[in-house]
């Protein structure tokens, strides 16, 4: 029988190189072929042309090249990793200014003995800005505080990382509005923007229940015993708070100046997002203003700011170099010319299928290719030219093909090393095995549960 030692996951550089390396084999064994693409004049994006892939000349990658596509996906990805950089660091200089400790102090004293109550709210109200803005990144500056705030009340950090990460997680994969996914699916189907939003809200309100139900539970049972924590035995250092501390801490005029600070910020992201287009640059600049105010609101100096924005940054070199890394493996694969062979030979099998159960393979489909393609703009300019038209000849609604699209693209992202997920982990500190044994079996009920919603998608002839 293998020791627990033995059983250990790889450290998540070591899993995704050789994922990079069993990815550079495939480009000697798989065919290369390729789609003709246009550029759709209604999003701006580059399109598949379903019915147009063919078989081109191999291009198998050597060892050399893969190390330079490897460099290749941290050039690509610079736009995310900076992103993840400067959205971090911001939050990390108005956690440095103590107002966000003395806002906790505040809550623990108003919730003693109901601190239970304190996990719903905050991921409803998380799940409803992945919903209606397509907020994901964006929540990775909340984790120090709701990790540190579920410690200081007993629980650990899967606790406090799920009350933020995995309530977005659920409200960008069941979103009724989410304009990175619904709605830029919906206009390769050539449906009506957000059509079909009461389906969506029902299927919203759902999943997001389910994830507050076994974050409760498992909360719970860390109550009762300590011991059954997944986290147990892990040092937090930092991020760890003292509850009696809090509790003694001043809510000052200046810590409600600069919390409202990041109300004000969020605030306009939400009307950036929604009715300006914004996308990442202007979302950083956001938030290196509201990282800059909180600090001279908070008395620092110039100079102080400075050392601590590099701090913040510091804490997420490992989590940014990952998204390069595993961007790597979208380069071997593209280079290769696999990619396009890939997603033709998971979509042919699906045209000899009933209907209904063609419905389900989509679902199982699009979850498999988020993990080669981790993005859901890239995702649904890739594959739903593909499955749009497909459900026409299986008979199946083009809205239930977005539902298929928009549940595989959004819940694995909580769950495959190629999305942000180590980087959320190694913001909130949890090694990437522990947050797996907390979320697979919750995955696995996830899944069962989408396979009934596109079921009834079908059955009802979600249009």
């Amino acid at each position: 029988m293998l020791s627990p030692s033995r059983l250990k996951v790889p450290h998540t550089f070591v899993l995704l190189f050789g994922l990079i390396v069993l990815c550079t084999v495939l480009t000697y064994l798989v065919p290369a072929g390729e789609f003709d693409r246009v550029k759709d004049e209604r999003t701006g994006k580059t399109v598949v042309v379903a019915g147009t892939y063919k078989v081109v000349e191999q291009r198998p990658v050597d060892p050399f090249r893969m190390f330079v596509d490897i460099f290749k996906g941290m050039m690509d990805a610079g736009e995310v990793i900076f992103f993840v950089f400067v959205v971090y660091a911001s939050f990390y200089t108005v956690l440095q200014t103590g107002a966000l400790n003395s806002f906790l102090g505040f809550l623990i004293k108003k919730l003693e003995g109901r601190e239970l109550l304190m996990i719903p709210i905050p991921m409803y109200l998380f799940a409803l800005g992945g919903s209606v803005f397509g907020m994901f990144e964006e929540a990775m500056g909340f984790i120090p505080l709701f990790v540190g705030l579920a410690l200081a009340v007993g629980y650990d950090a899967i606790v406090g990382l799920s009350m933020c990460m995995l309530g977005v997680g659920m409200g960008f994969a069941a979103a009724f509005m989410n304009p990175f996914t619904v709605g830029l699916a919906q206009k390769f189907a050539e449906l009506p923007l957000f059509s079909g939003m009461g389906f969506r809200l029902v299927s919203w309100f759902t999943f997001t229940t389910m994830a507050v139900a076994w974050t409760m539970r498992y909360a719970a049972s860390i109550k009762r015993d300590p011991s059954r924590s997944l986290m147990y035995g892990v040092d937090m250092g930092s991020l760890s708070l003292d509850r009696e501390e809090l509790k003694r801490a001043h809510f000052s005029l200046r810590d409600k100046l600069i919390l409202a600070l990041v109300v004000v910020s969020v605030g306009f992201l939400i009307w950036g997002v929604t009715q300006q287009g914004w996308y990442f640059e202007e979302m950083a600049a956001l938030f290196m203003m509201m990282g800059v105010l909180a600090g001279l609101i908070g008395g620092f100096s110039p100079d102080r700011i400075a050392v601590t924005f590099l701090e913040g940054a510091r804490d997420v070199v490992f989590g940014a170099l990952v998204i390069g890394l595993s961007r790597g493996i979208l380069m071997v694969m593209r280079d290769g010319q696999i990619i396009d062979t890939v997603i033709w030979a998971t979509s042919q099998p699906l045209s000899y299928l009933p209907k209904w159960v063609a419905a389900e393979g989509m679902l199982l489909v699009q979850t498999l290719i988020n993990f080669f393609i981790p993005s859901g703009s890239g995702q649904a300019s890739t594959t739903m030219p593909i499955m749009a038209p497909l459900s026409d000849l299986l008979g199946i609604p083009r809205q239930v093909a977005v539902l298929a699209f928009q549940y595989g693209d959004g819940f694995s992202n909580l769950l495959w090393p190629t999305t942000l997920l180590p980087v959320i982990c190694s913001i909130a500190k949890v090694p990437i095995e522990r947050w797996w044994r907390f979320f697979t079996p919750f995955f696995i009920l996830l899944f069962l549960v989408q396979m009934v919603f596109v079921a009834v998608a079908v059955l009802i002839n979600y249009q």
